[in-house]
């Protein structure tokens, strides 16, 4: 099933930055202003910082009254009670989030979430007004047995199950195939664009032609200022999930000038 691309003029250049565990407070809030007095100059795209927990009251506070916004790492799926160690959408929601990444691959290989979690997750965020950032992806056992595809759509299947049509006009999407995550080997070009268009074919056969032309899929997986150009080049990758990358205020946006560059009107 072909996609009709007539409304993909109106995906926005979306470029995330999932700092991990880094950063202490002084650090991120330096970073974030670093990346704030810079995205000044940056029109046309959505910037999303995502610290870790102890520093996200204080990053809210550095971007405020600019242009960029504020994501969590991570989201548990009951509103509040007795969970030691986990953090609620309430609770982001009140330190100033408009975004969640769920079920990013290091969750999902280092902790052991599993489909079922990540679909808790999703909604959870949606239920909080929190906008999830849904990662997806294959390790390089899959790859090499040929299971790339089979394993998306089981992925995005579970993740998105009774989650109704409206809200999953909300979730942004991350392919990031696992094999290329902090290993400094990514994806080609054409290895994104055959996974995004996949993924945009899967959800116009479920959800319609307009939200799969509207849906925004990002690429995460060692994305570089090096390589930013020829991925964002592919019609299906409408931004980034920057990891290390993300770290560093200059590499960070310089990929968001070479996302721009491409895909800004």
């Amino acid at each position: 099933m072909e996609v009709k691309e007539e409304k993909a003029g109106l995906r926005v250049p979306f470029i995330a930055g999932n700092w991990k565990m880094n950063k202490t407070i002084a650090e991120a809030k330096k970073l974030a202003a670093e990346i704030t007095k810079s995205a000044f100059n940056l029109e046309g795209a959505e910037i999303v910082l995502c610290p870790p927990f102890t520093a996200l009251y204080e990053v809210a506070k550095t971007i405020e009254g600019s242009s960029i916004q504020l994501g969590a790492q991570d989201i548990f799926w009951e509103n509040g009670g007795a969970f030691t160690g986990e953090i609620s959408g309430s609770l982001l929601r009140d330190v100033g989030c408009q975004y969640v990444i769920v079920g990013h691959s290091e969750r999902r290989q280092i902790i052991g979430e599993n489909d079922w979690i990540i679909n808790r997750k999703v909604k959870a965020a949606l239920r909080n007004q929190l906008l999830p950032i849904l990662c997806l992806g294959e390790t390089l056992e899959e790859r090499q047995k040929g299971l790339t595809l089979t394993r998306i759509k089981a992925q995005l299947d579970e993740a998105l199950k009774d989650v109704n049509q409206d809200d999953v006009s909300k979730i942004i999407i991350a392919y990031e195939p696992v094999w290329a995550i902090g290993t400094g080997v990514n994806a080609t070009p054409a290895q994104a664009q055959e996974a995004h268009h996949y993924i945009r074919m899967l959800l116009a056969e479920k959800y319609g032609q307009e939200l799969a032309a509207c849906a925004i899929i990002l690429y995460g997986g060692s994305v570089k200022p090096e390589n930013a150009s020829s991925l964002a080049k592919e019609a299906d990758v409408d931004g980034f999930l920057v990891g290390g990358a993300s770290l560093d205020h200059v590499s960070f946006v310089k990929i968001i000038e070479k996302m721009i560059e491409v895909k800004g009107k």
